[in-house]
C-alpha cells in the first residue's frame, strides 16, 4: 500500500500524529522511532458526494453520440464549464440490486444486495468510502467525517442516517447541519482535560461491564443468535476503537485552517447551507483533520430556497411545466455550487504549495436517474487523488456496475482492494 506518512508523538499509551506542517519539511526524511518516512507529497484523500431525486434527464447528461473530450456541456452542467478539462462525466453505471428507487442511496457506495442473507428482508456490506477510512484515518483525528442533511430519509435518499455503512452493513451516523460540523471540526474543548479523562474511564467502565455480561450469555445459544451476538461483540470493539482514538487526541489541540472560518449561526438552509458545508469541507481536509468524507446533500431545502413550492418527490416526477423547470433550475443550482467547491479545492494549497484539488479523488452524482428509474445514475468525477483521466465524456457498456468506480478509486488512491460489492473490475478508460 503506497500510504503517506507523516511525523509523530509517542509516549506509553499513545501513538498521536502531528498537524501537516510547513516547518516539518515535505522533501526530506525524518527518524521517528527509527522509522525513516518520506514526506515528499501530501496525503491522498476521497470524497463521495451525493444528492437525491436525480436529476432532468434531457438537460444533464452531455450527447451519447459526443464522447472522450470533444463533448458539448449540456444546459444542466454548464456552470461548470471553467472545469471541463478537470473533470469526467460518466453513463451507464448502475447497482443491479438496488431494484427500489427509496432505497438507492442505502446501497450507493456499497452494491450490497438487500436480500443477501436468507430470511432477512434486509442486508447491508461496507461503504466504499470506509474502506478507505480503515487506511486513511489511522493518522488523522477523525477517521472518517460524514455529512449529512435534516429529513434525510425524505430528500430521496431513502432510510439511512448517512451515505457511509461500517464493516457490519450497520449505518454510520452523520452530522446535519453546519453548527454542529464547526463544533467537532474546530471549536475548542471546554471542558477541562482532567474531566474529560474521567468521562473516557467511565465510558470504558461501562463498556467493559457490558462485554462481560454479554460473554456470559454466549453459550447454548442458536445459530442465529449466535451470528447477532458476533455482530454485537464486533459492534463493542468498534466503540473500543473509537475511545482509544479519543484518548491519542485527548491532549492535542484542534488544528486551525490558513483562512479563519467564520463560525455558523445556525438558520442556513439549501443553498447558503450547501456552500458553508462545502467551505468546512475543504477546511476538514486542509488541516488534515480527515482524509475521508462523505456528504449526504439536502434537495428539499436547496429548492425552496429557489423559490420551488412542490417537493423534492414532485419535481423528481416531471414531465412538463413547472416540475420539470424546477428540475432543471436545481440542476444548475447544484452545478454552480460544485463548481464552487471545485474552485476551493484549486485554490487551497498543500504545504508543499500543490493544489489541494491534485490529492483528493472526488465523486459526486445520485443514486437515482430520474423518477425511479436506477440505471445511469448521473456520476462525475474530480480531483487528482485517484490519478484518473478526466476532461472526458464516458458511455460504459450498459449496466456497467456502479462499484466498478469505487473500486477504480480505492486502487487509485494506493489501495490494495481488489473487488467491492458487486464490482467486475476497474473502469479502464479512466486509468
Amino acid at each position: 500500500m503506497n500510504e503517506q506518512r507523516r511525523t509523530f508523538l509517542r509516549s506509553a499509551t499513545a501513538l498521536v500524529a502531528l498537524p501537516l506542517m510547513e516547518s516539518s519539511g515535505w522533501k526530506r526524511f525524518t527518524s521517528v522511532a527509527s522509522a525513516t518516512a518520506s514526506l515528499n507529497a501530501p496525503p491522498k484523500r476521497m470524497v463521495c458526494l451525493g444528492f437525491g431525486w436525480g436529476v432532468t434527464r434531457e438537460s444533464w447528461y452531455p450527447d451519447r453520440n459526443q464522447v472522450g473530450a470533444d463533448y458539448e456541456l449540456p444546459a444542466g452542467l454548464q456552470p461548470l464549464a471553467k472545469h471541463k478539462n478537470d473533470m469526467t462525466v460518466i453513463q451507464n453505471l448502475s447497482n443491479q440490486f438496488s431494484t427500489e428507487a427509496h432505497w438507492g442511496s442505502t446501497f450507493y457506495l456499497t452494491g450490497a444486495n438487500r436480500y443477501a442473507e436468507p430470511g432477512q428482508s434486509f442486508h447491508n456490506s461496507i461503504s466504499a468510502d470506509q474502506i478507505a477510512a480503515q487506511s486513511f484515518g489511522r493518522e488523522t483525528r477523525f477517521t472518517s467525517l460524514q455529512l449529512g442533511c435534516e429529513k434525510a430519509a425524505n430528500s430521496g435518499h431513502g432510510p439511512g442516517l448517512s451515505m457511509s455503512w461500517n464493516r457490519e452493513g450497520k449505518p454510520i451516523a452523520g452530522l446535519d447541519n453546519p453548527v454542529d460540523v464547526y463544533s467537532k471540526l474546530f471549536s475548542g474543548e471546554k471542558t477541562p482535560l482532567a474531566q474529560r479523562q474521567a468521562l473516557l474511564k467511565q465510558k470504558r467502565s461501562v463498556l467493559d461491564t457490558v462485554m462481560e455480561d454479554a460473554k456470559s450469555v454466549e453459550r447454548g445459544l442458536s445459530k442465529n443468535d449466535t451470528n447477532k451476538l458476533t455482530e454485537y461483540f464486533q459492534s463493542i470493539r468498534d466503540i473500543e476503537n473509537r475511545l482509544s482514538k479519543e484518548e491519542q487526541w485527548l491532549e492535542v489541540p484542534k488544528a486551525q485552517p490558513r483562512e479563519e472560518i467564520q463560525e455558523p449561526v445556525g438558520g442556513d438552509r439549501g443553498a447558503d447551507e450547501l456552500k458553508v458545508m462545502y467551505d468546512l469541507l475543504v477546511a476538514a481536509l486542509q488541516v488534515d483533520a480527515t482524509r475521508v468524507i462523505t456528504y449526504r446533500q439536502p434537495v428539499e431545502s436547496l429548492i425552496k430556497s429557489l423559490g420551488a413550492t412542490i417537493t423534492g418527490h414532485n419535481m423528481s416526477h416531471y414531465t412538463s411545466g413547472v416540475r420539470k423547470a424546477v428540475s432543471e433550475t436545481r440542476d444548475r443550482k447544484q452545478s454552480e455550487l460544485f463548481g464552487y467547491l471545485i474552485d476551493k479545492l484549486k485554490s487551497t494549497r498543500e504545504s508543499d504549495g500543490s493544489r489541494l484539488f491534485d490529492h483528493v479523488a472526488l465523486s459526486y452524482g445520485s443514486n437515482i436517474n430520474s423518477i425511479h428509474y436506477l440505471t445511469n445514475c448521473p456520476t462525475i468525477v474530480t480531483g487528482g487523488g485517484a490519478g484518473f483521466k478526466l476532461g472526458q465524456h464516458l458511455v460504459v457498456e450498459k449496466d456497467t456496475p456502479l462499484c466498478n468506480l469505487w473500486l477504480s478509486t480505492l486502487q487509485g488512491l494506493g489501495l490494495s482492494a481488489k473487488s467491492h460489492g458487486d464490482s467486475t473490475g476497474v473502469i479502464k478508460e479512466l486509468i
